[in-house]
C-alpha cells in the first residue's frame, strides 16, 4: 500500500532549489497544489521489497511503502552522526574545522576485514571537514567512533545525542545503538529517515559532502571513492548508502529534477533491499531501485506539476 500525504504547498528553498506556489489563476481563492494530486500523476517503480519514502521540498510527500515498522539501516546511520557533529561543532561552508588526532583504536580499526573503514595513521592530525569526507563516503566505521569519542568522550555518550537529536526531528520509530550503524540493533524507518535527510541537507558543509565523489587521505595515494555510486547520475546530489547481511541494502538519496529554469530537490530513502543476502549484493538492489526512482521522478514531476497549474517561485 502506497500512502501519500495531501499537504498545501508552501514557497520554500534551501540552495537554490526552489519550492512550488498555487495556480496562476490569482485570488485568495486560487486553489494549492497538493501532493497527492502530483503524487497520483506519477507512476513510479516502487521497489517490491523493504521500506521506500520519498518527497519533493516545498511539495511534500509523493508517497510511503512498506510500512512503519523499524529495520536495521547499517552504515544510513552516520548521516546521524554527521548531523550531530555538525550541530555540536557547526562548520561554515569552506571551513576545515579543528584539527583532530587520529587515536590508536581508529588507527587499528582501519585495517578491519569485518567492517569498512578509512586509511588513517595513529597521531595523524585531520580535520574534522576531512573526517567527516572519510565518515560519509567511503563510509568509515573506524572515523565514526573516532569522531564519537572526540566528541562526547566515548561511543556510549555520543549514542545518548544521536538519540536526543532524533526525538527532536520526530522520528518515533528510530533508535540509535552505535556511531557507524554496523550494530543491528540500530533500527528506524524510511519515513523517519527521511525526515533526518530534510534537516541534513540544510546544512551547507553536510550538503556539499555527501555530493562529492571522491576525496583524498593525507598521506594515502590516490581518490578515495564515494559509495555512492548514483553521484554518476545528472541531477544525484547525495546522501548515503548503508549494507549489511541483516538490513540488505540501502539508500539515503537527493536528487534534482529540473522543470524550466526551476530546480525541484526531491529526497528518498529506500530500505531492506535484498535483505540477509551478502552486503554488495544489497546495495547493489539499493543503488538499481533508488536509480529508477529517481530517473521517474526526474522525467515525470515537472510534467505533474504542470498539469495542476503549479509554477516555480524562487524562496
Amino acid at each position: 500500500m502506497v500512502w501519500a500525504s495531501a499537504v498545501a504547498v508552501t514557497a520554500v528553498g534551501i540552495g537554490g532549489w526552489v519550492g512550488l506556489s498555487a495556480g496562476s489563476g490569482g485570488g485568495s481563492g486560487a486553489a494549492a497544489v497538493r501532493a497527492a494530486e502530483v503524487a497520483d500523476r506519477l507512476d513510479l517503480p516502487w521497489p517490491r521489497e523493504g521500506q521506500t519514502s520519498i518527497e519533493v521540498e516545498g511539495l511534500g510527500s509523493l508517497g510511503s511503502k512498506g510500512g512503519q515498522e523499524s529495520v536495521p539501516i547499517a552504515s544510513v546511520t552516520k548521516v546521524m552522526t554527521a548531523y550531530v557533529i555538525l550541530k555540536e561543532h557547526p562548520l561554515k561552508d569552506g571551513e576545515k574545522g579543528p584539527e583532530i588526532t587520529v587515536d590508536a583504536a581508529a588507527a587499528q580499526e582501519a585495517h578491519s576485514l569485518s567492517e569498512s573503514s578509512a586509511p588513517v595513521r595513529e597521531g595523524q592530525r585531520i580535520t574534522q571537514r576531512k573526517l567527516l569526507e572519510l565518515l560519509l563516503l567511503p563510509s568509515g566505521n573506524n572515523v565514526a567512533r573516532l569522531l564519537a569519542r572526540w566528541d562526547a568522550g566515548g561511543q556510549r555518550e555520543f549514542v545518548v545525542k544521536m538519540n536526543r537529536a532524533a526525538a527532536a526531528l520526530g522520528m518515533t520509530r528510530t533508535t540509535y545503538t552505535g556511531a557507524s550503524g554496523v550494530e543491528p540493533t540500530t533500527r528506524s524507518t524510511a519515513d523517519d529517515q527521511l525526515k533526518l535527510a530534510r534537516r541534513a541537507m540544510k546544512d551547507p558543509v553536510l550538503r556539499a559532502v555527501v555530493a562529492m565523489r571522491d576525496t583524498t587521505v593525507p598521506g594515502v595515494p590516490g581518490p578515495v571513492i564515494n559509495t555512492n555510486r548514483l553521484l554518476e547520475r545528472p541531477g544525484v546530489i547525495g546522501l548515503k548508502t548503508g549494507s549489511s547481511t541483516p538490513a540488505g541494502g540501502n539508500l539515503m538519496w537527493a536528487a534534482e529534477a529540473a522543470s524550466g529554469t526551476a530546480r525541484h530537490l526531491v529526497l528518498g530513502v529506500v530500505l531492506g533491499q535484498r535483505p540477509h543476502t551478502t552486503p554488495a549484493e544489497g546495495l547493489q538492489a539499493a543503488l538499481e531501485s533508488s536509480g529508477r526512482l529517481i530517473e521517474a521522478v526526474q522525467k515525470d514531476l515537472p510534467g505533474a506539476l504542470g498539469e495542476h497549474g503549479g509554477r516555480a517561485v524562487r524562496s
